[in-house]
């Protein structure tokens, strides 16, 4: 608690990550949904050795800490990790599009219902896995890097745990949808997609 939590990444990794890598330096570890230059850093400097890789999610590449409080308090944006000042945006950005193989897709499935998020303590999460592919096809081709995708979204991660590669295809196609409105869970708790109602540029056609 006495470390703020807009540093709190960066603490970990100094404190926590580097102590862990040199105590077992045969471990592979993953960082779950990373938010920061610093945690692009660290992967990029161990991620050649085959010892570490990160995940990151596509808001986190979409929204900055700023965004959270446009127009008053945005519920629906906490998530935890949370998002961090635009120039960690654009440090994820630039990682994921490299074609560095240490970064791969990592959704965020938290389908907390409405009520829970807006609370006056409200859940963080933010629920993408009813749009995410699209949102990271919208992301990768802002960043002139469609042909890096695949890798990002498929091959990265399995290659890194040594599992096989999934030969299911989907097909995404720059045609635009509206992001998914409110969805009806069970009849009782319905849930806010990420970005629901906006237009998106991408959506799956097959797959």
């Amino acid at each position: 608690r006495e470390v703020d939590v807009f540093d709190r990444e960066a603490v970990f990794i100094e404190r926590v990550l580097r102590p862990l890598l040199a105590r077992f330096p045969a471990l592979k570890i993953v960082l779950e949904h990373i938010t920061t230059a610093e945690g692009v850093a660290v992967v990029r400097e161990f991620g050649p050795t085959g010892r570490l890789a990160a995940t990151v999610t596509v808001h986190h590449l979409m929204i900055n800490r700023t965004d959270i409080f446009t127009g008053g308090i945005r519920p629906h944006l906490y998530c935890l990790p949370i998002a961090k000042r635009e120039t960690h945006r654009l440090a994820l950005r630039e990682a994921v599009t490299s074609g560095e193989p240490w970064f791969f897709l990592g959704t965020d499935s938290a389908p907390h219902p409405i009520g829970a998020k807006e609370s006056a303590c409200g859940c963080a999460g933010i629920f993408t896995a009813a749009n995410a592919i699209e949102l990271y096809a919208q992301v990768f081709d802002q960043e002139n890097a469609l042909d890096k995708l695949e890798a990002f979204a498929s091959l990265n991660g399995p290659r890194f745990y040594g599992l096989p590669v999934n030969e299911d295809t989907i097909t995404l196609e720059r045609s635009g949808q509206i992001a998914p409105d409110v969805l009806d869970v069970d009849g009782k708790d319905a849930v806010l997609p990420f970005l629901s109602g906006e237009r998106l540029d991408w959506r799956v056609v097959a797959g």
